[in-house]
Order: C-alpha cells, then structure tokens, then sequence
C-alpha cells in the first residue's frame, strides 16, 4: 500500500545512510546459505490458530533448528498484506530464530472482520500467545528473547506494543505512522480522496468487513492518538532497529527516529535503503541489516 507519495529525503535522512564510497560488507551467512541440517531438532513449520475475541487467526511457526529453547520473532505483515516479507522470516530462522507470521481478523481468510485497531489488539493477541505456558513448552521458545517486527503498518502496531509491553526489541520495517498520516489529512481534506484510492488499490479480496474509505475514518480518528513518535519515550528503553526506504516512507519516519534518539539512553539503529515500501530491489541488503541486528539481541544477555 502507498502511504505517502514519493518524498524528498531529509538532511536528517542523509545522515543515516553509509558514508559515500564505503565498502558494503559481505551479508551475514544465515541470508545467503543454507546452515547444516540437524537430524535430531531439524527445522520445521507449524501451522497454528491464534485465537482472539472467539476468533481464529492463521498463522505459520517457522521452527529454527537445534536444541533448546530458542529466541523468537513474531513477524507482522502490512495493510493488507501482499508484501509478507517471508525471506526474512527463513533469513532468521536460519539465523536460529523461531518465527511466528500471523494473519489479522479478517484479513488473508482469518475468521472475524478488519479493522486498524483489531489489528493492534491482535498483536497483543499473538504476544500473549507466544508467552503462554503451553507455546513455550510446545515450540521450545525463550521468553527472555522475544522481539516484534513489522513492515509498513505492522511496523505501526510493532511499535506500539514495544513500546508499552516487555520485549527484547523491535524492528520497525518503514513503518506507518498512522497518527502523522491522520493529522495531515486533517489539515489538507483535499487530499483524502486521492490518499483513499492509494491506500486500496492493492486490497483486492484480502479484507473483509471494510473498504478504503472505512480505513481512513479509522485513520483520521486515531491522529491525536496514534502519533509514533508520542511513543518515543518507551521506544527508547528497547532496542530498536529501525530501516526506511528511500521511496517510500523514510521522510515520515525520519521525524519518530529523531523523537527516539532524543531520549536518554536511546537505543536505536536507524539506517535508510535506497528502495520502495516494500524493498522490492534491496531484499538481500534488507535481510542482512535484520539479520545482524538479531545476531546482536541474540549475544546480549
């Protein structure tokens, strides 16, 4: 989904790309090779329901190999979703992370029906599952190593959670600020119509109980509420791994990173691809950055 038109990218954006001439460094070994098969602990996918409010999420457990309670990433795909962002998921799992990737109610054949802020409780929904006794136990899962990323409005809702709920980080994957996006429709009404036929025009049958139009009230509701960088202030207690795209969203994620560095103690990696939303020509560079961010949480006790 285009959120926003292409932009300009800032002085500020400028700054977190690699200096000119750099030498780009090879990729970890988890995005481009195959690790050796473990015949005891072999890697595995599980399909799972998560259930909330009576209502059956799908959802697909992407089992690293090897024994052990692993650390663990719950992946959180976009509105409404094409871009699923599942080669990052097997980077990771190669990487020896458990990867958990849902569908929202009422999206992809979920049971229930969509809405912005039922996305958000279903990312609750999908924590509280990860954390459950049972799941602990059943998929082997180390629950002082859980982190939640998200690409474009699973970026949103990653954000959000991270920054009120106990995890080990999050990766916000040019992410929507769906307040930002509500207060400038707001100010500039003449652009809602335009900014409704953007936001559907990639929905096709994946939605259910909902059209653009629907969405963006839910959008201009939510302005003063569902603002990022509002949210700095939690961000900054979590590691935080944060990539925009160049032709994308960068601009309007340039200015939630600069609330974040601004809190004491701020730890956060931001870094910007020379890309589209969906990194649609940087996958093995977008893949490496996450990668090697988690080969981090992963050391850090």
């Amino acid at each position: 989904m285009r959120i926003l038109p292409a932009l300009a990218v800032s002085t500020f954006l400028a700054a977190l790309a690699p200096p000119s001439g750099a030498a780009t460094p090879a990729p970890p070994r988890a995005v481009v090779a195959d690790p050796a098969q473990d015949a005891r602990h072999p890697a595995a996918n599980r399909q799972v329901l998560i259930l909330n409010r009576g209502d059956g999420m799908n959802a697909l457990f992407m089992l690293a190999a090897g024994a052990g309670p692993k650390p663990t990433l719950l992946l959180l795909h976009g509105l409404p979703g094409n871009e699923q962002n599942l080669d990052l998921a097997q980077a990771a799992r190669r990487a020896g992370w458990n990867v958990l990737t849902m569908h929202y109610r009422g999206s992809w054949g979920s049971a229930g029906r969509f809405t912005l802020a039922g996305a958000g409780d279903d990312v609750d929904a999908a924590m509280a599952f990860l954390r459950d006794p049972a799941t602990v136990q059943r998929f082997g899962i180390d629950t002082r190593r859980i982190v939640v990323a998200g690409h474009s409005m699973g970026g949103f809702f990653a954000a959000r959670h991270a920054a009120s709920h106990d995890v080990a980080g999050a990766i916000l994957l040019d992410p929507w600020n769906i307040g930002a996006t509500g207060k400038d429709v707001r100010a500039h009404p003449e652009t809602r119509q335009d900014r409704i036929a953007a936001m559907g025009e990639d929905f096709g049958t994946s939605l259910a109980g909902t059209d653009a139009a629907t969405l963006m009230r839910e959008v201009e509701q939510h302005a003063d509420d569902w603002d990022l960088a509002d949210a700095a202030a939690g961000l900054a207690r979590k590691p935080l791994l944060v990539v925009g795209a160049q032709r994308g969203s960068a601009a309007a994620v340039a200015p939630v990173v600069a609330a974040v560095k601004a809190q004491p103690g701020a730890q956060v990696q931001a870094l910007t691809l020379a890309s589209d939303h969906a990194f649609a020509d940087q996958r093995i560079a977008l893949a490496a950055a996450v990668v090697r961010w988690l080969d981090a949480r992963r050391s850090a006790r």
